[in-house]
């Protein structure tokens, strides 16, 4: 997804090494595709529950990615790791009531809140915005990805 932003990307997901936060990245995540950075941040993973990273591998990058949403939590505001520009937030899917064209006139969807934290410094607000709009897009019809 960093592909649409149109810029040279690298991103981490944070985990913690021996109770210590730390941020892995992927370089270049804007070249690869969903496979390579789900297989590079499983190896980083794996190195970071191992206490095995080494300092290249988590100093830099630009964006952060952080999912509390797998322990429960709705939604959260996330901190900007500097020297990053922006952290998105990822919080767990509630099951809600929508809006639907059917004869109900409504639905039970998954809907998800993401947050994301921007240094007004790098990233305007409206480019953030239209960031979100973006990733929103990609995560209603996932298939957009692969294409």
């Amino acid at each position: 997804f960093t592909v649409c932003c149109g810029i040279y990307a690298e991103f981490g997901k944070q985990w913690y090494q021996r109770r210590v936060r730390v941020t892995p990245i992927v370089f270049g995540a804007n070249t690869k595709g969903l496979k390579q950075i789900n297989s590079a941040m499983s190896e980083l993973k794996e190195k970071a529950s191992a206490g095995k990273l080494q300092p290249h591998e988590f100093q830099g990058g630009t964006f952060t990615i952080s999912n509390l949403g797998m322990m429960g939590i709705q939604e959260f505001t996330a901190v900007i790791n500097p020297p990053q520009s922006a952290i998105l937030a990822v919080g767990a899917p509630q099951r809600k009531l929508v809006p639907a064209d059917n004869e109900n006139g409504f639905d039970v969807s998954n809907v998800m809140s993401v947050t994301l934290s921007c240094d007004h410094r790098v990233i305007d607000g409206a480019v953030g915005a239209k960031w979100l709009q973006a990733l929103k897009g990609y995560l209603e019809k996932p298939i957009n990805l692969l294409l």
